[in-house]
C-alpha cells in the first residue's frame, strides 16, 4: 500500500506540473479573400519564373537530357501552362522530397545485409553467417 502511495504521489506531482504547460487555441472567422490569397500564394508568373530558374539548372537539364527532353521544349511547355497549372507545378516541385527513391534502396540494402549476417539468406558473398 505504501509503494501504491508513492506512485500515485509522483504521478500526481507529474500532472500538475504538466497543467501549466498547456496551451489555449482560439479560433477566428476568415475572409473569402485571405482563403483565396493563400490557395494562390504563387501567381502565375511568379510560378513560371521559379519554373524556368529550375529548368535552367545544369544538373535538372541533365536529367532532362537523360530522359530524352530538350530543356528548350521544357522552356515552352512551362509557358504554355495556364497559370493555375503553373503554380500546382511549381507547388509539386517544392514540396516533392529530396532524393526520393534512395531511402528505399538503403533500406533494402540493411535488410538484405541483416539477414545475410543472421543465416536466412546469401546475397552478399563478403558476409559471415552468425549461424
Amino acid at each position: 500500500m505504501k509503494r501504491f502511495k508513492q506512485i500515485l504521489a509522483a504521478t500526481l506531482i507529474v500532472s500538475t506540473t504538466h497543467v501549466a504547460f498547456v496551451q489555449t487555441a482560439q479560433a477566428t472567422m476568415i475572409g473569402t479573400e485571405q482563403v483565396a490569397q493563400g490557395a494562390a500564394s504563387r501567381s502565375g508568373q511568379d510560378a513560371r519564373n521559379h519554373l524556368n530558374d529550375m529548368f535552367s539548372r545544369a544538373d535538372v537539364q541533365a536529367r532532362l537530357e537523360n530522359l530524352g527532353v530538350n530543356a528548350a521544349d521544357a522552356r515552352d511547355r512551362v509557358a504554355a501552362l495556364t497559370d493555375e497549372d503553373a503554380a500546382r507545378l511549381s507547388e509539386q516541385i517544392d514540396k516533392a522530397p529530396a532524393g526520393g527513391f534512395i531511402e528505399v534502396i538503403i533500406f533494402i540494402f540493411l535488410v538484405l545485409l541483416l539477414t545475410d549476417i543472421l543465416g536466412f539468406t546469401k546475397v552478399f558473398p563478403f558476409t559471415r553467417s552468425i549461424r
